[in-house]
């Protein structure tokens, strides 16, 4: 039913004739001489909700009207919603590094089994004008919104972006410094209805700095209380810090044994997530076990930090919270010396996409994996590429520049309209 609405409603006739008219609602729109629409709001909102975000940012243009419903916080909402369940609204953010102008860019490709290289677009970064970024970081992504980190001549800014709005806000400056060694977390907190980030420093030499959490419409970052076991917490297998069942999670080693940490969004209180025994006999360190996000469920990955033969595993908590429900997801034999390889996504046929590391090329790359892993073209020398199987993920030209990247979901929500 709805897919012949979708086709009549974005007709340019229709979308035209809507355009002249600014009704509070919609009603007997004359579309031609033979035909009469009658639209509830409610309908339309129905349908505006399942189209992507290109074409609702285009719609914006046909009137006030238009414009004001598809800028609405529950319509907003709503499409988000649908988007998380839409295999085409789910996207992988690239940094791309320029080595001859020392220059960066920023592409946003589809996670499709279709691969093709006209899909990819190239964005730009929208930062203020005075900046001049020379470099970035993608520290994290959630809801459609991106942590990044911009380097300007003797500064750096942290911004929170739209990729898919093009839409960005500068984030106040931190208390502590901010540089490979933090993570950070994005969130949303369902109690106060706003938008939470988390910055934890390691520095296992120097001074420790506090934990920091931003309330985005606070507009300053204040210090929280560690956890009451702190001793070392290690990021080293994991890039950003989790976001799942309003909690962020990180590995914290204590003595000679790790822990999963998790700390609660709404009332800031610091637990400790069960592991199975399997998970636990795992040997402690800071390359050898991380935690990520699949699904919205959490996971534990292993990680080798040795040359040879090793086995990879992955586990995944069905029930959060619930010891017994931990699951093997995965395991995989891996004939070159990796370390810190980290899902990232699963297909909708069960691949799962990785994040890794190749010690003997210092390369980084992104693979999914339906077999153990292959050896590596020789062309895959350093930097980071995208893989699939035995394949590129894309037929990416000067792929040995390719720094980075996460896996998001393109959303229609707006910064400016979260900030203070």
């Amino acid at each position: 039913m709805f897919f012949p609405l979708l086709s009549f409603i974005t007709n340019n006739n229709f979308l035209l004739k809507l355009g002249k008219k600014n009704p509070p609602s919609i009603d007997h729109l004359d579309v031609d001489d033979s035909v009469t629409v009658q639209f509830p709001e409610e309908i339309l909102a129905n349908i505006l909700s399942r189209l992507p975000v290109r074409s609702l940012v285009r719609f914006k243009c046909v009137s006030k009207f238009w414009t004001t419903l598809i800028s609405d916080p529950y319509f907003t909402k709503k499409h988000l919603n649908r988007a998380k369940n839409d295999h085409d609204s789910q996207k992988l953010l690239i940094y791309q590094w320029g080595p001859k102008d020392s220059t960066f860019s920023l592409y946003c490709c589809p996670l499709s089994p279709v691969q093709q290289v006209k899909d990819v677009q190239k964005l730009k970064l929208d930062s203020p004008s005075t900046l001049k970024p020379r470099s970035c970081l993608i520290h994290c992504c959630y809801n459609g919104l991106a942590i990044i980190e911009i380097h300007a001549k003797y500064r750096a800014k942290i911004l929170l972006w739209n990729p898919s709005i093009r839409e960005s806000i500068v984030l106040p400056p931190l208390g502590c410094p901010g540089d490979g060694r933090s993570r950070f977390g994005l969130g949303y907190d369902s109690r106060s209805g706003e938008y939470k980030i988390i910055h934890m420093h390691q520095n296992l030499e120097g001074p420790n700095y506090p934990n920091e959490i931003l309330a985005l419409k606070d507009g300053s970052w204040r210090s929280i209380d560690e956890h009451p076991r702190a001793n070392h917490c290690w990021f080293y297998a994991s890039d950003s810090l989790p976001f799942i069942h309003a909690a962020f999670h990180w590995i914290q080693v204590s003595r000679n044994y790790f822990v999963v940490i998790s700390f609660n969004i709404s009332n800031e209180v610091y637990g400790e997530i069960p592991l199975s025994e399997e998970i636990l006999s795992l040997r402690s360190g800071p390359n050898n076990v991380g935690v990520s996000a699949l699904e919205g469920m959490l996971c534990v990955h292993s990680n080798p930090f040795f040359t040879g033969k090793a086995t990879f595993k992955v586990w995944i908590l069905k029930e959060y919270g619930v010891k017994e429900s931990w699951m093997s997801l995965l395991t995989i034999v891996i004939n070159t010396p990796y370390f810190n390889a980290s899902p990232r996504y699963r297909f909708a046929d069960g691949e799962v996409l990785f994040w890794c590391v190749n010690l003997e090329t210092r390369g980084h790359t992104f693979r999914t994996v339906s077999r153990p892993f292959r050896s590596w073209p020789q062309w895959v020398t350093r930097g980071h590429t995208f893989w699939m199987v035995n394949r590129p993920f894309r037929s990416w030209p000067q792929c040995d520049t390719i720094q980075g990247g996460q896996t998001f979901t393109e959303s229609l929500i707006s910064p400016k309209s979260l900030s203070y």
